[in-house]
């Protein structure tokens, strides 16, 4: 399976639509809405229009010509500008088959050399055993647990911190 990462554009709107609105939301922060809509795809691709390249990147995830996923890596301000924070969303119907860790290698790979950043970091609730891995496979290490750091549909959640410094 070939696995790329592309900037978005208008004409990936269609697959950005079908991602929000067919991903696992179980972890996810409450930022995506849902339905996802047309309106919501505009107004984004919009922010990163502005955005994108200028301390941080929004990459299309593309499998074998179908956008599958959004990866993203977004700077952080004031005494945190050295830090960006890594994210990801994918087609639930493509998750399993080891995309995640790829995009999100070349991610990382194009953020270590394009941003003046000196660490990557994530935050991921601590059932996420797959995202866990995802980051674990591509040299994060675990550098904290926030406890009870997420409160999300009537439940707190634990909070795994992962960072991985520029090489």
């Amino acid at each position: 399976m070939e696995i790329k990462l592309v900037r978005w554009s208008r004409e990936l709107k269609d697959g950005l639509i079908r991602v929000c609105n067919n991903t696992d939301r179980t972890y996810l922060t409450g930022r995506l809405p849902y339905p996802y809509t047309a309106e919501d795809a505009d107004s984004w691709l919009a922010m990163i229009a502005e955005h994108d390249g200028r301390g941080s990147l929004f990459r299309a995830v593309v499998a074998d010509g179908t956008v599958v996923g959004n990866i993203t890596i977004e700077g952080k301000k004031g005494i945190y500008c050295k830090d960006a924070e890594l994210g990801y969303i994918f087609d639930k119907d493509f998750c399993g088959k080891g995309i995640a860790t790829e995009a999100t290698r070349l991610v990382l790979k194009e953020a270590f050399d394009a941003l003046d950043i000196a660490k990557v970091s994530s935050e991921v609730f601590a059932p996420n055993i797959a995202s866990c891995r995802v980051l674990e496979k591509n040299g994060f290490a675990l550098e904290g647990i926030l406890r009870k750091g997420a409160y999300k549909d009537g439940v707190l959640y634990d909070l795994r911190r992962y960072g991985k410094l520029r090489e």
